[in-house]
């Protein structure tokens, strides 16, 4: 596997191709998910290197499909991956693992009982669990979705938050322990605003 090379590859792609409206979904996230999936792992006992390569993969790979689409933008990932990866010494076992865990992302999250789905689920929605920039980094999910056609107003955004974050849990010990009493506190601060 050349794992260089792929990431190199990606992140030229998201620099140079993503649209400016992924306000949310930019090479930023991207780029997020790959050190929290880094930092779970390790708190998870991750030691094994093929397992670390293979997550570091597939969290810059996750949101890549936004570079063709945006609804169903997981699936149109493993394509991109599955084109370009056998050409820097990916196996197709690698491959379809690297997608497997892609696909786990896909909302509402589905990891089942792979730890390193799971890993990769928690370090997406990351910034849930997290007091200094949950909230900027909400606005900017709420400025993409408007961009995407989903303008709404403070009581419906509002609302929606309370829904996703009380249905929200995270998938491992790590993640749980990190993040799950400041998510709790994020809750009770949008909870507030619709009183």
């Amino acid at each position: 596997m050349d794992c260089h090379r792929a990431e190199t590859y990606v992140l030229r792609e998201l620099r140079e191709h993503l649209s400016p409206t992924l306000h949310y979904h930019g090479l930023h996230h991207t780029l997020d998910v790959v050190a929290q999936a880094q930092l779970l792992a390790e708190g998870e006992g991750i030691t094994d290197l093929e397992d670390l390569a293979l997550l570091r993969t597939a969290a810059h790979y996750h949101d890549a499909g936004f570079l063709t689409t945006y609804q169903g933008h997981e699936a149109a990932g493993c394509e991109l991956a599955r084109r370009v990866l056998p050409g820097m010494d990916y196996s197709p076992a690698q491959i379809e693992l690297i997608c497997s865990l892609i696909m786990a992302t896909r909302l509402p999250q589905s990891p089942g009982d792979l730890l390193l789905a799971k890993i990769l689920c928690d370090a997406d929605l990351d910034y849930l669990g997290r007091s200094e920039d949950f909230w900027p980094i909400s606005h900017t999910l709420r400025t993409e979705l408007e961009a995407h056609g989903s303008v709404v107003d403070d009581q419906t955004w509002n609302e929606g938050q309370v829904k996703f974050l009380s249905a929200h849990h995270y998938w491992t010990a790590t993640a749980t322990a990190r993040g799950e009493a400041n998510k709790q506190a994020r809750l009770a601060e949008v909870r507030a605003l619709l009183r």
